[in-house]
């Protein structure tokens, strides 16, 4: 597995540092192993987020091996998914959005990628934190 692509993270948040401090957290626990990538916050640096900055950070974290994303609020999933729709028709279908807590999920599925898992192995790790609550 050594060498083959992982699956990419994006963190999407309404705040650019709950979204930078959750990928810190992802990278102190699996390094550069997993393409990353965090965006928080409008264009003016104001909480709420922006379809071109969750596009752009699809773009930075894309691998062929597909892209999880993890939104913290409703805003961020409804422009995560217009983003989504911006990338091109081969990559669209594979990017998920994680149905997860931000911090926790992003964790999880970084740590899922690391490993080589396919994507849907890593969106499972990151909603199963759901599945209890």
């Amino acid at each position: 597995m050594l060498g083959e692509p992982k699956v990419g993270v994006v963190i999407v948040s309404h705040s650019i540092k709950v979204a930078e401090g959750t990928a810190d957290m992802v990278r102190q626990m699996v390094g550069d192993a997993v393409p990353l990538a965090a965006v928080g916050g409008n264009p003016e640096g104001g909480v709420g987020t922006n379809v071109e900055l969750i596009h752009a950070a699809l773009q930075r974290a894309w691998s062929e091996a597909g892209v999880a994303v993890l939104v913290d609020l409703g805003g961020a999933e409804t422009n995560s998914e217009m983003a989504i729709e911006r990338m091109p028709p081969a990559q669209r279908d594979r990017i998920v959005i994680c149905n997860a807590p931000i911090v926790e999920g992003a964790i999880m599925a970084a740590t899922e990628s690391s490993g080589g898992s396919p994507l849907e192995v890593v969106r499972h790790a990151a909603e199963e934190l759901m599945a209890g609550r």
